[in-house]
């Protein structure tokens, strides 16, 4: 397999960590959020700034709902909508603490958030009064991920799967099989299966209610590392599959490392060259042939490595 590496030149450098990075689902176009309370959209084929907008507060996360329309959520609790090609920001609403997750549903065409108020918040951006439902998930919802009708919430290390359709209560709650804090969750793209990674290298794939004899539910430790005897892993920042189908995901992590597995035969692939910082973001391209990878502080780890300012590069598969 033939890896390139492209580092983008930013017209305007991002001065905090990078916090999520978001591809089009239609285009080329990477959204980045950050620390530094902006909103970036950049075109990767031309490496060029499309337009910056600021939040007035830490972004932790964004996504887009089309080509034109994204959100994030910020420290102040508020949820953010931006016209991308107008460069206007407003507020559809907030939490009562830090926002720490938004995504779009593409069923059912909201937008959900959650929070360190312990909230999950439901959004229809098309009526007047947006706020649909506010559910109380019983502790900080730190990460989620939507597969179809389905979303799956993350507290410490157990997973609460909602149906979209009736959203007052999980129809099903277990512990992920990392049984430590999760960090980071995604939907499997070819199946109705979740891949998670833990606070301390874990990693496992979750395939719940199948009747697939294929489809295992698995566990491993991506990049372990043995001290005074011990097995120790660093934390699994984020995990992205390929959407061509293959089964491919990559993993990064705090110390830097890039790792790409396949699913259904459960094999290290390749590994790229190691980052001087933690490795905050991940996210393929709408045709699986652009990864990029933000390298950048994340202030989960007080001994977390420092060394450059925060970059995004990008590789071409």
């Amino acid at each position: 397999m033939s890896v390139s590496d492209d580092r983008i030149e930013f017209e305007n450098p991002i001065e905090d960590a990078v916090s999520r990075l978001r591809f089009s689902p239609e285009s080329n176009n990477l959204l980045v959020s950050s620390w530094d309370s902006y909103l970036r959209l950049y075109n990767v084929e031309s490496s060029s700034l499309i337009v910056e907008l600021y939040s007035g507060a830490a972004l932790l996360d964004c996504c887009f709902e089309n080509e034109s329309t994204s959100y994030s959520s910020g420290s102040d609790g508020f949820i953010r909508r931006y016209d991308l090609n107008a460069g206007a920001v407003d507020t559809i609403g907030r939490h009562d603490d830090i926002a720490t997750s938004v995504m779009c549903s593409s069923e059912k065409g909201e937008v959900i958030s959650t929070g360190l108020d312990e909230k999950i918040k439901f959004w229809d951006t098309r009526q007047g009064e947006s706020l649909l439902l506010s559910t109380d998930a019983g502790a900080a919802v730190r990460c989620i991920t939507v597969s179809g009708n389905n979303l799956v919430a993350c507290v410490e290390a157990s997973m609460h799967v909602y149906d979209l359709r009736n959203l007052h209560q999980p129809f099903q709650s277990y512990a992920s099989q990392v049984e430590v804090p999760i960090r980071c969750i995604t939907s499997v793209p070819y199946s109705r299966g979740y891949a998670v990674g833990s606070v301390d290298g874990q990693v496992a794939l979750d395939f719940p209610n199948t009747s697939c004899s294929s489809e295992i539910n698995y566990t491993f430790r991506c990049h372990p590392k043995s001290m005074k005897g011990r097995l120790n892993g660093t934390c699994i920042n984020a995990i992205e599959f390929s959407p061509c189908g293959s089964g491919n995901f990559v993993t990064g992590d705090n110390e830097g490392y890039v790792i790409s597995w396949n699913a259904k035969s459960k094999k290290r692939l390749f590994e790229l060259p190691r980052y001087s910082n933690s490795v905050a973001s991940l996210a393929f391209n709408h045709t699986g042939e652009l990864l990029a990878v933000a390298s950048s502080h994340t202030y989960q780890d007080a001994k977390e490595k420092e060394e450059e300012p925060p970059q995004v590069f990008i590789h071409r598969f």
